[in-house]
């Protein structure tokens, strides 16, 4: 199997020894060199250009959203945004993730060398998704390393619908879960949007911190109101729910009306917040009233929460291969016959818009 070839772009030579000795590591990376700076970066990838790059922003000479944007205009490549960032840097990342960046990886300013160490593998797996984004798409995934945490289902945060949900409202909701390429597919959908539209909660695969910033940003850009999700919002028409990072998002039902719990719990499907989660909540509280769309992401959370939606009589999509940055989400709940339907991303809107 070919494997991953990754050049590391920082100006801290702690940082670009501790990384490439990390990935190294891995058998399926090849570390093909490190720089101090995008100048020197470009350089090397006139030799040879890899197959992901793992780059700091704050660097000399050139910083490293400019060199992202440079990258994305001219040769399309997945980059992992390791870099220090603080609540008051949270903008920057949403800059990273809107120029194109595949995943964040956050560093701390102490204790910088303990944590790349103890992070290790959050940072090579964050390196294969990144990976899977290139043109050869979805590959077998890496059997999961020794001592790696057992594989939870929805049935850690709620038991599956026992009957069929409440009758049909006027209430409809959508939810929508994503991951991997998934900041720029969502925003290619709600900027559709007009203001008269159901009431959407997502699942976006991010870190904590990250999804109140990210909101922001689409409800600067969009016609619905966006917003990072808290117990007991109400999802209305207009709106969209972003489930924070490293909570939980389940939809629950008073009367006639669907709001949000945030809960904390373990990871589900190796993932909080978790779409088999938010799915299967929908599926018990909402079932027909509701749609649910698999998007573009790694791994198989959702499959499973998608099925679940679909037996409970919701309508459900999954998003086609060539409009996905990954397809390993959307493929995963195909095989399960979780989706009634496939469709491209341009045709996501549209789709959502038959819930009014």
């Amino acid at each position: 199997m070919k494997r991953t070839s990754v050049l590391v772009v920082d100006d801290s030579a702690v940082v670009r020894q501790v990384l490439t000795s990390q990935l190294a590591e891995d058998p399926s990376i090849e570390v093909i060199g490190a720089a101090g700076d995008p100048v020197l970066a470009m350089e090397r990838m006139k030799t040879r250009w890899p197959d992901v790059l793992v780059l700091d922003i704050e660097m000399p000479r050139m910083d490293g959203i400019t060199f992202l944007r440079k990258l994305m205009a001219e040769r399309p490549t997945p980059v992992v945004i390791c870099s220090t960032l603080t609540e008051k840097g949270a903008q920057t990342t949403m800059d990273a993730l809107a120029a194109g960046a595949a995943a964040i990886v956050t560093k701390p300013k102490i204790g910088l060398k303990q944590f790349l160490l103890d992070s290790s593998s959050d940072i090579v797996a964050a390196v294969k998704a990144a990976g899977q984004s290139n043109a050869a798409r979805l590959k077998p995934r890496a059997p999961l390393a020794q001592g790696a945490r057992e594989k939870l289902t929805a049935d850690a945060m709620l038991a599956p619908a026992s009957t069929a949900a409440m009758v049909q409202t006027t209430e409809r909701i959508v939810a929508i879960g994503t991951s991997t390429g998934g900041t720029q597919a969502l925003e290619h959908v709600l900027t559709a949007l007009p203001r008269v539209s159901p009431g959407i909660v997502v699942v976006q695969h991010m870190p904590e911190k990250f999804t109140a910033a990210f909101a922001a940003r689409l409800d600067s850009v969009c016609e619905v109101d966006v917003k990072e999700a808290s117990d007991g919002d109400r999802i209305l028409p207009g709106r969209v729910l972003i489930a924070p990072g490293g909570r939980h998002m389940m939809v629950k039902r008073s009367g006639a009306y669907y709001h949000v719990e945030i809960a904390d719990g373990p990871l589900v499907s190796r993932h909080k917040p978790s779409v088999d989660v938010l799915f299967r909540s929908v599926a018990k509280f909402a079932g027909r009233n509701a749609l649910g769309i698999i998007m573009t992401g790694m791994g198989d959370d959702g499959a499973r929460g998608l099925k679940e939606m679909r037996d409970a009589g919701s309508s459900t999509l999954a998003q086609d291969e060539a409009s996905c940055v990954v397809f390993g989400m959307p493929k995963e709940a195909i095989k399960l016959g979780a989706a009634e339907r496939v469709v491209g991303l341009d045709a996501i809107p549209a789709e959502v818009l038959k819930q009014r």
